[in-house]
């Protein structure tokens, strides 16, 4: 009898308390080869706080994750931490405004930021080839000062894809992009998530509209807990969004995509 697939992601009893306020209260979720996730939660919801214990820079007060089925804290948390690739706006703000789109790639290889000396030619090669599947290989020689939103955000998902990681955050990829920009965006994000080899996706969002097709699971936070988990069709709907962000709403679906209507609340106003 074939054995089920181990999950590549696995989360159990995840709970963080800092100053006796509980941030993350037992939360768990795996996540198995072949599926793409959406964390998604109003702003507070502790989506931050996971992604950072995903990534071993906060440390739980109880519960496991496990990656590749070894866990933080019995195995060497950065050599793991180097198999979940990370896209965030604070990355952004980090890069060097003189390095070029390369060498931020190059970079990549090594979890650094501001690349030390030349890259080998290997390197150079691994580096084009990213750029060019992100659709990004004509800027090759630009600044990063001078880079778009978007271009940046394809730059730094394929600097994260230099490490191979077997998991790919997306922390709200598409924050400050124009909706033009963040159309084309999610498209690109759709065609990577169905190539061959491509990591595991995480999107972490706020907006159901920023959720494609590709995108086959989601876990729903809510105040530190999880109040949903499982296959996108299922958990992705008005009963589900309305206690997720305490307000009466509605989720229609069309070719087009995914969105969401607020119910306005009637008023008298004298």
């Amino acid at each position: 009898m074939k054995r089920p697939p181990a999950p590549l992601l696995d989360v159990s009893g995840l709970t963080i308390v800092r100053d006796g306020t509980p941030i993350l209260s037992g939360v768990s979720w795996q996540v198995f080869p072949g599926e793409h996730w959406v964390l998604l939660g109003a702003n507070g919801s502790g989506k931050t706080s996971l992604l950072a214990a995903l990534t071993g820079y906060l440390m739980p007060t109880q519960g496991d994750i496990r990656l590749l089925r070894r866990r933080y804290g019995a195995a060497d948390w950065r050599q793991l931490r180097t198999r979940i690739g990370i896209v965030s706006s604070s990355l952004r703000q980090m890069m060097p405004d003189h390095e070029t789109a390369l060498d931020a790639v190059v970079s990549g290889r090594e979890a650094m930021v501001d690349l030390w000396g030349l890259p080998t030619a290997a390197e150079a090669r691994a580096a084009r080839r990213l750029l060019k599947s992100v659709d990004a290989a004509a800027l090759e020689r630009r600044p990063w000062a001078v880079l778009s939103q978007g271009e940046r955000q394809r730059v730094l998902i394929a600097r994260a894809l230099m490490a191979r990681p077997r998991v790919l955050i997306l922390d709200e990829p598409c924050a400050g992009l124009d909706p033009v920009a963040r159309e084309h965006f999610l498209q690109f994000l759709d065609r990577l998530g169905r190539a061959p080899g491509s990591p595991l996706l995480v999107l972490v969002t706020h907006h159901v509209e920023e959720i494609t097709p590709v995108f086959t699971h989601a876990l729903l936070l809510r105040a530190g807990r999880v109040t949903a988990s499982g296959p996108v069709r299922s958990v992705l709907t008005s009963g589900n969004l309305t206690a997720l962000f305490g307000s009466r709403v509605t989720l229609s679906r069309s070719p087009h995509g995914l969105r969401l209507a607020v119910k306005s609340r009637t008023r008298r106003l004298m």
